[in-house]
């Protein structure tokens, strides 16, 4: 990697909104170091980065599921022996369908990646930020962590367990030279529907946004040091500023009719 330039760290970087922000950030003037389970897309992703933008990228394969995986790619950034100037912490996965329904392991998996990991990696990555004396963090939210997410209890409640921990952070830090930032995406066109078996909804169905320009959003929020941004289309922006107003009641049944199964043919 080059000394020249600084050092940032993209989790869920093997396609998506993560590939956008590590692609940007590359852009930026960064080095990268990127992880994702899927290594095959992962090295394919750090190679087009690299390919694109000239930057030195490290891909580091962890299940970030796993405490040991998540101290693995801990390590594997302290190894580079260079502090690192922003963590992008994006990785997570979803899953649709009626709770009484869906897998029990499947919901932890979305507590574990979603939650564990982003705390984990939260408390490593902060503190190491914090003995360098400077540091910026996106953590990727959603707009789902603003409405009961009916037939996706458990990740829209992941999401929200991400807003509020990110919003507190941003608090408690607001006197030092860490900032820490939540992206809020809506409905984008990424794998993630695909992944979450929710191809036969109507939010799956939907017109979805450009990962690229969620991406842009987020790091313009982040370097600002704002605490939070809806990113997206104007679209998303409206829905973000109508669920701080709308009961959570009207919130929930209007997610059941986006989100449940079958919906698209409604």
């Amino acid at each position: 990697m080059t000394q020249n330039r600084e050092l940032a760290v993209v989790t869920g970087a093997s396609s998506g909104i993560g590939f956008e922000l590590a692609r940007q950030l590359a852009e930026r003037g960064f080095d990268l170091i990127v992880n994702s389970a899927d290594e095959a897309r992962l090295l394919s992703a750090a190679e087009e980065i690299e390919r694109l933008t000239g930057a030195s990228v490290q891909a580091v394969r962890a299940d970030l599921r796993s405490y040991d995986e998540a101290e693995r790619f801990v390590g594997a950034v302290a190894a580079t022996g260079r502090p690192v100037a922003v963590a992008a912490l994006n990785a997570g996965v979803g899953e649709g369908g009626p709770f009484l329904d869906t897998d029990l392991e499947d919901e932890f998996e979305i507590v574990d990646l979603n939650v564990r990991s982003t705390v984990h990696l939260a408390k490593r990555l902060l503190r190491s930020m914090a003995a360098a004396g400077e540091g910026r963090m996106l953590i990727t939210s959603s707009i789902a962590s603003t409405m009961p997410g009916s037939y996706q209890a458990v990740y829209n409640a992941s999401k929200s367990f991400l807003q509020s921990f990110s919003q507190a952070l941003h608090n408690e830090l607001k006197d030092t030279s860490l900032t820490v930032t939540a992206l809020m995406p809506g409905p984008t066109d990424t794998d993630f529907f695909r992944r979450a078996d929710m191809g036969d909804t109507s939010v799956g169905q939907s017109d979805k946004d450009d990962p690229a320009q969620v991406a842009e959003q987020g790091l313009d929020a982040l370097f600002a040091g704002k605490d939070k941004v809806v990113a997206g289309s104007l679209k998303t922006k409206a829905q973000g500023l109508a669920n701080k107003v709308l009961l959570d009641s009207l919130k929930a049944e209007g997610h059941r009719r986006m989100a449940a199964p079958g919906s698209a043919d409604r």
